[in-house]
């Protein structure tokens, strides 16, 4: 149901909703939102209120939400959220619970520094051409147990090479057992679970969607995980890189465009795409032009897919306790090359950029931008790269015209300000609202006086 314009069936169809949902013992509803921060934000709602979430919409002190920018007084002040009721689901973690996602609106109209309004331009943009955009988010995220030292991997996770351990994986099987029923019954179709290359670090699977349900169900796996792993005693973490020594947490994008019959149009043609090049890696000329604006747009990119200080951490070449990173410092693609920023896997891009702390609204917003930009501009890629990045000296990466991506939250954030293209698609108000509060951000860490500071200088001069 499209609650942006409600029709006279619409009481009809709440009254049918609410019904549904007595039925299987709901009495509350989570009225959910999504902040700049990418943190789920709302209020509950008896279920007899469902009404009035679909219109007016929930109420909600604008200022009191991150990146709205919104006064705190009159008209402009009070941000509503409109219930789509096509995202309504029990939570099944949540006994007598559901959930709603929530479209912001001030003064009557869609709001555009929402991060959900945000993505859904974006989405109609795409759909003016008759396409979709399918991607899979790959979530990596840590389970930590507070000790006396601080949050640490449960006692066994302590392998030097700890990727794929069965003994530590099957160890958090209730955790993940209990998960993953949750997610299923709410339709995300888990198929794939593992331990990463940090001790205490994991990363579920689940299929793929369209991009606008793609972020619905990356929250809805958020709220999920930490709830139940509250339940368990441990402290559920996406912080992109919480140990120094260890691998950080990245959020990989799997991209593919589809057309309105559900066609692929990033894998190669056979008989369309005869001329396409050597190195074209299975890729449509389309594809090819996707790719071209998403390295274009690189830097201003990582300032949305890397929107934290600690980003920062994981996006470097860098050795750690495991033997590498897995993490992308430098702009460029190949083929299953995971070195660099994009991969190409399967006739589909693999975007490796951002991480777990992205707001996926904002950073799938920024990705469809870019290449469209590639596409509506006809960019070239540039050769692919198949070779181990991480190992070559920086004067061969120069020769290859390899240049590094952002080396910090202050780097990407003004190249971000600095992207017109970019911030014309996404709306300068957005843009604007963004960069200060990433920019305040970056200047608090800036002046904070580390212990390793202290400890390197405090008694040196």
């Amino acid at each position: 149901m499209d609650t942006h314009r409600l029709s006279a069936t619409a009481p009809r169809a709440v009254a049918e909703y609410q019904h549904g949902l007595a039925a299987q013992g709901v009495r509350y509803v989570f009225a959910q939102f999504t902040d700049i921060h990418g943190v789920a934000k709302g209020k509950l709602i008896p279920l007899a209120h469902l009404s009035d979430i679909v219109a007016p919409g929930a109420g909600f002190s604008g200022p009191s939400i991150w990146g709205t920018g919104l006064p705190r007084h009159g008209a402009r002040s009070e941000y509503y959220g409109r219930a789509d009721l096509s995202t309504l689901q029990t939570m099944p973690w949540l006994p007598g619970y559901a959930r709603v996602v929530l479209d912001g609106h001030v003064a009557g109209q869609p709001f555009q520094a929402c991060p959900r309004q945000l993505l859904r331009k974006q989405v109609a943009r795409l759909a003016a051409h008759g396409w979709t955009l399918n991607a899979g988010l790959e979530p990596e995220f840590f389970l930590l147990q507070k000790t006396a030292a601080g949050y640490e991997a449960e006692a066994g996770d302590r392998l030097e090479k700890p990727s794929y351990d069965s003994k530590s994986l099957l160890r958090q099987r209730a955790f993940l057992e209990q998960l993953t029923l949750s997610l299923d019954q709410c339709g995300l179709g888990v198929f794939q679970i593992d331990h990463e290359d940090a001790s205490g670090q994991f990363e579920v699977n689940y299929k793929y969607a369209d991009a606008l349900k793609a972020a619905d169900n990356f929250m809805l796996f958020k709220m999920a995980a930490h709830h139940i792993a509250e339940e368990h005693g441990m402290l559920f973490s996406m912080m992109p890189k919480p140990f120094a020594d260890r691998p950080g947490s990245g959020l990989h994008f799997h991209l593919s465009l589809a057309d309105a019959e559900g066609k692929p149009l990033f894998a190669q043609d056979q008989n369309a795409d005869a001329g396409a090049p050597d190195d074209a890696l299975g890729l449509s000329p389309l594809a090819l032009q996707f790719m071209a604006g998403l390295l274009r747009h690189a830097p201003a990119l990582t300032a949305l897919c890397a929107p934290t200080v600690n980003s920062y951490k994981r996006l470097m070449c860098a050795t750690s306790l495991s033997g590498t990173s897995w993490a992308p410092a430098f702009i460029g693609y190949g083929d299953n090359n995971r070195t660099l920023a994009a991969r190409v896997v399967y006739q589909r891009i693999e975007w490796r950029v951002p991480d777990s702390s992205a707001n996926p609204y904002l950073a799938l917003a920024g990705v469809i931008a870019a290449g469209l930009d590639g596409i509506d501009n006809q960019l070239t890629a540039p050769a692919p790269v198949n070779l181990d990045v991480y190992a070559m000296t920086d004067l061969q990466r120069a020769e290859l015209g390899l240049k590094l991506l952002p080396q910090n939250l202050g780097q990407a954030v003004a190249a971000l300000e600095d992207d017109s293209q970019l911030g014309a698609a996404l709306g300068q108000a957005f843009v604007s609202e963004f960069v200060a509060l990433k920019r305040a951000e970056w200047n608090e860490y800036s002046q904070h006086v580390s212990a390793w500071e202290t400890a390197q200088y405090l008694d040196r001069f």
